[in-house]
């Protein structure tokens, strides 16, 4: 069969239309819809070889037929050499019903009671299913090697930063460890999804179901879905599943952007307090000393692209409920996205295992006690009985009186008092070691006890929630793809089967 007659042939030429498609056409519409379903060819297959089982087993495709057809659709499975995209012959279904033409006469029972859409979704939806697991697996991985790297630098202190000034004292474990949790939300939202995601619209005809006989659940069963979209119609539409898709994208990539952010900011001469390995750094062309964080502003870049992946999604969805152009950059535009996070998930872990902290950097900058005067505010209030709004007030006068003088940490018992005096009109007592450890950052730390504290215990009782949080994500993840593969291994071997 000559390209032009298969072009005709699966382009319905001869029939509702007298002729084909424009170069013009072709070579934008139809190019970007196939570029945007290529990666979609295994699962339609898998769906093509379901499809034509559960038809035969209807009695609606006959035996033969069907054999013949589920024997070409394995051989097509294969990815034969012989078979070459063409925007000429359309998209990713008329491309594969093209190359079918051309083995099997069997192929005419191919569209028996189903759109190519249906064909289409489902596949969309088998693909998004394995890229979530994926994506899940990554995340769990790169939680854990926080997990490492927060276990190493537990005690490693520094200031907490807040509007990029000095707050608190705290660990840089600590600080690394607040974005372990957002991870973990963030596994629960991929786990939500997936239970939308791994429903099955097989079988639902185009919108509202077909005269031909069809088991859903068959059909749901065959591909390894959990269960069904229920109504035929939202089963071709769903374009709320795309926008959560992305808006759980932008959600992982905004938690690692913030990350980056902090890291860029961290590793500059100014602040000096952490550096990435060289492996994730580009040097300067043309000033000889940079050593650039590259891997940082990659993930920054692709935080902000992602934001327009999802409003790009919903501008998608929102038209008219019945319209192609709902889906059809969606197909290669949300796989790929999840591509790309996962990538960038998998570099930030490697960046935080083979960054390095410099923890004499870090106390330095506790020093002048700039830090401490929470601390030493609420010290005040257990040892001298202010109530808080008054020892806010007077440390708050203290450290605008000692920047010239070395800060906080240089200041006396005496002088203490004396600013008492003067501010609140009575004097202070405080002994030097109360003092002395109001300003202490190891004792700081060591106070930090409740849950979510910096202190060794609440830090154990989290690194552990989490690590328990991450195994269970990543076995998860695991068992899943091992249903799916089981499935897909039944699917093939049934196909098999009816061969003999």
């Amino acid at each position: 069969m000559s390209r032009d007659s298969r072009q005709d042939s699966v382009l319905e030429v001869g029939a509702r239309l007298a002729h084909g498609p424009s170069d013009k056409l072709i070579h934008t519409a139809f190019k970007q819809e196939l570029d945007d379903q290529a990666h979609l060819f295994v699962a339609m297959g898998l769906a093509d070889i379901a499809h034509t089982l559960s038809m035969m087993e209807a009695g609606i495709v006959p035996a033969e037929s069907g054999r013949e057809l589920l024997a070409a659709l394995l051989k097509l499975q294969e990815s034969p050499a012989s078979f070459i995209l063409d925007p000429v012959l359309g998209d990713l279904y008329t491309n594969r019903e093209a190359w079918l033409a051309g083995h099997t006469p069997a192929v005419s029972w191919l569209g028996a009671g189903r759109a190519r859409r249906e064909a289409t979704t489902t596949a969309f939806l088998m693909k998004l299913r394995e890229s979530l697991l994926d994506l899940a697996k990554a995340l769990a991985v790169a939680g854990l090697a926080f997990i490492v790297k927060t276990g190493e630098l537990c005690n490693a202190l520094m200031p907490d930063y807040t509007y990029l000034l000095s707050a608190q004292p705290t660990s840089f474990g600590h600080y690394l460890l607040g974005f372990v949790y957002p991870m973990l939300r963030d596994l629960e939202r991929i786990r939500a999804l997936y239970g939308k995601v791994n429903l099955s619209p097989a079988g639902c005809g185009s919108t509202n179901g077909s005269r031909l006989p069809q088991d859903r659940q068959r059909l749901a069963q065959l591909l390894g879905f959990d269960g069904l979209v229920t109504h035929a119609r939202d089963a071709m539409w769903q374009a709320d599943l795309p926008i959560e898709a992305a808006a759980t994208l932008t959600a992982i990539l905004v938690n690692l952007d913030r990350l980056a952010e902090d890291l860029q900011i961290f590793s500059s001469e100014e602040f000096g307090l952490i550096e990435l390995d060289d492996c994730h750094a580009r040097a300067s062309k043309i000033m000889p000393q940079k050593k650039n964080p590259f891997a940082l502003t990659h993930v920054r870049g692709l935080a902000n692209r992602m934001i327009g992946i999802l409003a790009s999604s919903a501008a998608s969805g929102r038209t008219p409920s019945g319209q192609p152009d709902n889906r059809l950059a969606l197909y290669g535009m949300i796989p790929r996205a999840i591509e790309d996070t996962q990538g960038a998930v998998e570099l930030m872990g490697e960046v935080v295992c083979l960054l390095s902290f410099n923890t004499q950097r870090g106390r330095a900058r506790l020093d002048d006690g700039t830090a401490l005067a929470t601390d030493l505010a609420e010290t005040l209030v257990l040892e001298c009985g202010l109530d808080f709004r008054m020892a806010h007030r007077l440390v708050g006068h203290l450290a605008r009186q000692m920047l010239t003088q070395g800060g906080l940490a240089r200041i006396t018992p005496e002088q203490l008092s004396a600013a008492a005096e003067q501010l609140l009109g009575r004097r202070l007592e405080i002994s030097p070691s109360a003092l002395q450890n109001a300003l202490n950052p190891d004792a700081a730390l060591a106070a930090r006890i409740t849950p979510g504290g910096a202190a060794v215990e609440p830090m154990a009782a989290m690194l552990d929630e989490c690590e328990r949080g991450l195994r269970e994500a990543e076995n998860w993840a695991s068992d899943c793809r091992t249903e799916l593969r089981r499935s897909e291994e039944s699917l093939v071997r049934l196909t098999f089967e009816c061969l003999r």
